[in-house]
């Protein structure tokens, strides 16, 4: 488990205020005992020192070894004998020091229970102390690897979903380009020179997951303009929208499907002008995009409408907002409408 150079900072600091919080709470309970203020800083300074090292020995242990829930009584057996080994070098430290002095080795002797347990308790405290601090330090790093495995796979699933909406397309203006090279070379050429266009915006949009609806709807005129070469006066289309909308966000490559889907089932099963209209709208703090088709009932199911553009469509604004009605369809006499609702940061 990593830790950053502030958090040792931290941790010594802490450490070390505890550290004298203890020495001087030792101190001055010999002297409240009757020690004398020598006896009573030495006697502190030798337990407290060994006490503290052994807390520092616990924590370093338990960094690099936490127990399984089910073996935690092994810290209750490394408590008691790390305050064992600390009370018995404590004992033979003071009493070589203080070996003449018989009344200190009285009270040395009399107030040993009192030590181990006091040793014990704090010695528990920093076994427990460090037990949750590791485990929720664990537990953030899991999280924070979900979470990035999680953000992975959204990202990779959301490139997956842009790319399987272009090669169709792409295979049908090649065919309009093939169909036009020997009767209309010169509508052929410019479809070359839009689709160019189109690709190359395609590759930059790919670079940022954000537009705004100005640079989006910029993008879609450029589809449309090779719609209209393949379709001719048949497809007629309108953008209404006001500018001060310019500036809104929504996912990049968002727009272009759900045109596709209108034109494919507003064109493919008649022969007769349409017209597709897309409009857009803020509501409160939503940006609304409508697109609307006709279609011929006889001929048209609308719900194939909701397609592989509309579903992939569906799908990104789910894994960017984790929210299922942001788009909506409806066939209301021999109109088609998408409902596309992006809510504003």
């Amino acid at each position: 488990m990593a830790t950053s150079p502030l958090s040792v900072t931290r941790f010594r600091i802490i450490f070390s205020i505890c550290w004298l919080i203890i020495f001087v709470d030792h101190v001055l309970l010999l002297r409240w005992f009757g020690l004398a203020w020598t006896m009573a800083l030495v006697d502190g300074a030798i337990n407290d020192t060994l006490l503290i090292l052994a807390c520092l020995l616990v924590i370093m242990m338990l960094h690099y070894y936490l127990p399984q829930k089910e073996k935690y009584f092994h810290l209750l057996s490394w408590c008691l004998l790390i305050t064992v080994i600390v009370i018995l070098i404590t004992k033979v430290i003071l009493k070589s020091i203080y070996a003449s002095n018989v009344d200190y080795i009285t009270f040395f002797n009399r107030s040993l229970w009192v030590r181990s347990s006091l040793d014990f308790l704090l010695l528990g405290c920093i076994i427990l102390i460090s037990v949750i601090w590791y485990n929720w330090q664990e537990q953030s790093e899991q999280e924070t690897r979900k979470q990035d495995a999680e953000k992975l796979s959204k990202e990779a699933e959301l490139f997956k979903l842009r790319q399987q909406l272009q090669p169709h397309f792409l295979f049908n203006s090649l065919n309009s380009i093939n169909a036009l090279i020997g009767s209309r070379p010169e509508e052929a050429r410019k479809m070359v020179q839009q689709l160019s266009d189109f690709l190359r915006g395609t590759i930059k949009k790919e670079e940022h997951q954000w537009v705004t609806l100005k640079e989006e709807l910029q993008y879609l005129q450029l589809y449309l303009d090779i719609e209209k070469v393949r379709f001719g006066h048949r497809l007629a289309t309108s953008i209404v929208y006001d500018e001060s909308f310019n500036e809104l966000k929504l996912p990049a490559l968002l727009l272009q499907p759900v045109m596709e889907n209108a034109i494919k089932f507003g064109l493919y099963d008649t022969v007769d002008e349409i017209e597709i209209c897309l409009k857009a709208v803020k509501d409160e703090n939503n940006l609304i995009i409508t697109v609307s088709n006709p279609f011929d009932p006889e001929t048209s199911t609308p719900r194939q409408g909701t397609g592989f553009g509309l579903q992939s469509v569906q799908r990104r604004l789910y894994l960017l907002f984790a929210r299922t009605d942001l788009l909506s369809t409806e066939a209301k006499e021999n109109t088609f409408t998408t409902t596309i609702k992006i809510p504003q940061a």
